[in-house]
């Protein structure tokens, strides 16, 4: 299996700035794509951005232009810059790691508070 551990949530005033790390690991696996999702209280889950192995992005409308996904493929981590936070970027965010053998893995998630 792939273990994902996300480090650097927190609570930062509305206009604040966070960066987020997901380091995955494990035993013979690659991440051939990796990403990060949000799911607010009392909504779904939804995609935040996503990158290949060859660091091609995509991103939500809404985080267009604030966050930054990038990844390190020597170190299976992926990150996610968030800049100018707003209020309802307040969610739990989680990243995935898409694995050929172990298909896509999940972290436990970290909690992000943006205060108004």
């Amino acid at each position: 299996q792939v273990q994902l551990v996300e480090s650097g949530g927190g609570l930062v005033q509305a206009g604040g700035s966070l960066r987020l790390s997901c380091a995955a690991s494990g035993r013979m696996f690659s991440c051939h794509a990796m990403g990060w999702y949000r799911q607010a209280p009392g909504k779904q889950r939804e995609l935040v951005a996503g990158i290949t192995s060859g660091s091609s992005t995509t991103y939500a409308d809404s985080v267009k232009g604030r966050f930054t996904i990038s990844r390190d493929n020597a170190k299976n981590t992926v990150y996610l810059g968030m800049n100018s936070l707003k209020p309802e970027d307040t969610a739990v965010y989680y990243c995935h790691c898409d694995t050929m053998h172990w298909g896509r893995q999940w972290g436990q998630g970290t909690q992000v508070t943006v205060s108004s």
